[in-house]
């Protein structure tokens, strides 16, 4: 099994900045697709950005222009750099991990293999 472990989150004021990591233990890390997820209460889990192993990346519309996926393959780490926190992106972001290359990055939580714990961000108004 792979483990993923989110650090990062935590309190910020609206306006500000936080940057999540996710670390992975597989050795094969380079190759996979990485996506991060985000899910308020009472919502769905969402996709906010995904970089493949390729280097193909997506953006959600409501992140794009404030948020950067980024991985650095020697680490075993992907990053989400995310600056001009709003409110509504307040929630449990989690890291997930897709064995398989596919043309884009996936969407859907289900085309995912692995996952993290997740890790709190919460922006105040």
């Amino acid at each position: 099994q792979v483990q993923l472990v989110e650090s990062g989150g935590g309190l910020v004021q609206a306006g500000g900045s936080l940057r999540l990591s996710c670390a992975a233990s597989e050795r094969t890390f380079s190759s996979y697709t990485m996506g991060w997820f985000r899910q308020a209460p009472g919502k769905e889990r969402e996709l906010v950005a995904a970089i493949s192993g390729g280097g193909s990346i997506y953006y959600a519309d409501f992140v794009k222009g404030r948020f950067t996926i980024s991985r650095d393959n020697a680490k075993n780490t992907v990053y989400l750099q995310m600056n001009s926190l709003k409110p509504e992106d307040t929630a449990v972001y989690y890291c997930a991990a897709r064995r398989i290359e596919a043309p884009r990055p996936p969407s859907d939580r289900a085309d995912y293999d692995y996952w993290g714990q997740g890790t709190q961000v919460t922006v105040s108004s």
